[in-house]
């Protein structure tokens, strides 16, 4: 059946508009389609089908009230119309698939199948970008495992990287999922569903290369073929030019302004480029103008708007650059001119606004886009947690805080700490423990935690008043920004289990690091030292790795600047780092925690190797 041909000539008399989209950028709910299988001879099929279903069932209903998207959106979970058990099934299940959206698949069967006949539920499907799962059920009744070794050989065999889950132990089919099979099954899920997301959308590089820093070289390349993302360019006289014309919402931006009121500031003495006043109006002008920039704003394509507020309505300049990251430039063009960065991104980071709870927007210092997609990739993961953005700004041993201090830290930090402090960037939530508002929260898996909160007003508004009285919006030193500005300042509490994780380029190669560990609650006097002795305007997490010295991460981690997310996701990055064919050189992660397809054990295990061997994802 052909489509019906387009009014032509209706679309050609139309005006353009600001085209709604029901979630804050265009694109759609990633799909993970289940596809169950069985050994299709009659009677064998028969007395498999009710079971089959049954373990179909247990998995859709895991990962449909599990994983979830930044914004509280489940992934969509969709089912194959009918057991696979050949060719035609297969591609029955194919066609489905392909009308549905899917981009990840995951195989499960409790019995024989023909494996290699069941590729046509995946090989035509349209794209060998698709994420690949297969669940074989561990049981004495049915030869589950014979199928899943099979049909995993035959997809390395085709170059189809494919994910194997099967239990350690014999399974119960009268009971839940066991605890080992749900976790790699939500750890695959989350990864595909952050993999669906990325891909598509933007990274809006405002500005260029901060102070010859390398990171902030955004490589155009490495964002398509790497995570299937495009990146758009805006130069930063055009958010002056914006604020000279008054292209943002004036009455939000009234809203802003009462709402940093609740905020304890200090504005520094003596001579400042800017009034107190002015100056927070001019940074949250900057932090509005960013965000309309990132997702649009239908306000400024609004003609009665633009008329009562003082400003050209405009649609294109309305549009924004559906933009899931982006970075800020800053230093030093901006800044020896004009306010810094620090509260647009210390704003849009945080989970809060003068709108209230919100999904933080991911916004890299200096532009520095490896970190910034490291930012973005963690955030997906977790299911939306904001993400600190970091200098690794000082390596301190118990041996030299003595030395500094005269207090003996080495109980409490044997393998000593890093000083992670920036400009006063940092999401505002890091001020607090967030896993201490939810009951349990520190046995909990961190996306487990985060939807919790985003479930329930009243642990959000415990968050936002826990994160205000713990900042204080300090001054800007003016010998590194003389266009003055404001960074928030605070000190993150210890016991938080935190993972920092960082994208390197090497020629054209893209590798990550990701390194688990803790933040530590150093005495106050030692703290008040750090502070003294670096800039005490600046926020403080004071974190130490698991299992290495903090000098060997200084040491080992690649350039400047790292990111971290709250919880132990460093098994969670691995696993997605594959799905890209990023090789992780180097990680702190339990072995019997790394989970990567069976092709990497072709190749020994080496994630260089198998990596090499297939190429970027999006070549």
């Amino acid at each position: 059946m052909s489509a019906c041909r387009p009014d032509f000539e209706s679309l050609a008399a139309s005006r353009r508009v600001f085209a709604p989209s029901e979630r804050r950028l265009v694109g759609a709910v990633p799909a993970i389609a289940l596809c169950p299988v069985a050994d299709g001879r009659t009677g064998a099929y028969e007395t498999n089908v009710e079971k089959t279903w049954r373990m179909t069932a247990k998995v859709y209903d895991l990962i449909a009230s599990k994983v979830k998207l930044p914004d509280g959106v489940p992934v969509r979970v969709v089912v194959a119309p009918e057991i696979v058990y050949g060719p035609r099934s297969g591609a029955i299940a194919q066609k489905h698939f392909t009308e549905q959206g899917v981009s990840a698949c995951i195989f499960l069967s409790r019995s024989w199948a023909y494996s290699d006949e069941l590729m046509s539920a995946c090989q035509g499907i349209g794209s060998s970008e698709w994420q690949l799962c297969a669940y074989g059920l561990n049981q004495t009744d049915r030869p589950g495992a014979v199928w899943l070794k099979a049909f995993t050989a035959a997809m390395d065999e085709k170059k189809r990287p494919i994910f194997c889950i099967y239990s350690p132990d014999l399974e119960s089919e009268e009971g839940p999922l066991s605890p080992y099979v749900a976790e790699r099954l939500l750890r695959f899920a989350r990864c595909a569903a952050a993999v669906a997301e990325m891909r598509g959308k933007n990274y809006l590089s405002i500005g260029s290369v901060s102070m010859g820093i390398i990171g902030s070289d955004v490589r155009r390349n490495a964002m398509l073929h790497y995570f299937g993302m495009g990146t758009v360019s805006y130069d930063m006289v055009g958010i002056q030019g914006r604020m000279a014309h008054g292209l943002y919402d004036h009455v939000e931006l009234e809203r802003a302004v009462k709402f940093m009121a609740r905020f304890q500031k200090v504005f520094g003495k003596g001579k400042r480029p800017y009034k107190a006043e002015d100056l927070v109006r001019e940074c949250l002008k900057m932090a509005l103008i960013t965000r309309d920039l990132m997702v649009g704003n239908p306000r400024l394509a609004d003609p009665a708007a633009g008329k009562a507020q003082g400003f050209r309505a405009d649609v294109e300049y309305a549009q924004g650059a559906n933009a899931i990251a982006a970075g800020t430039q800053g230093q030093r063009q901006w800044t020896d001119l004009y306010p810094n960065f620090d509260v647009t991104e210390s704003l849009l980071n945080s989970s809060f606004d003068w709108s209230g709870f919100r999904t933080p927007y991911i916004v890299a210092t200096e532009n520095d886009a490896k970190n910034g997609i490291g930012m973005l990739v963690a955030h997906l993961v977790t299911g939306g947690v904001p993400q600190l953005f970091a200098d690794i700004r000082t390596n301190w041993t118990p041996a030299s805080i003595k030395a500094a201090t005269g207090a003996d830290v080495g109980d409490l930090c044997p393998r000593g700490i890093i000083d992670k402090r920036n400009s006063g960037a940092g999401a505002l939530d890091y001020a607090l423990d967030i896993l201490r508002l939810v009951p349990d929260g520190h046995r909990l898996p961190i996306a487990e935690v985060w939807d919790r909160i985003r479930g329930d007003k009243a642990l959000q508004d415990q968050l936002i008043a826990q994160a205000i009285a713990g900042t204080i919006y300090m001054h800007a030193a003016l010998e590194y920004f003389p266009g003055d500005g404001l960074s928030s300042h605070y000190r993150t509490p210890g016991g938080v289990p935190m993972t920092a994780y960082r994208y390197n380029m090497v020629g054209e190669q893209l590798t990550c690091s990701v390194v688990e560990g803790e933040t530590v609650e150093l005495p106050r006097n030692v703290a008040d030292h750090i502070s003294l002795v670096t800039d005490k305007t600046w926020p403080e997490t004071y974190w130490t790795p698991r299992d290495m010295t903090s000098f060997e991460y200084m040491s080992r981690i690649g350039p400047n600047h790292d990111a971290n997310s709250f919880g132990l996701i460093g098994a969670d990055l691995v696993t997605l780092n594959a799905m890209l064919r990023i090789p992780v050189d180097m990680h702190n992660v339990p072995k019997d925690q790394v989970f990567r397809p069976t092709m990497w054990d072709r190749f020994g295990g080496d994630d260089f190797r198998a990596c090499e061997f297939l190429g970027p994802l999006y070549r």
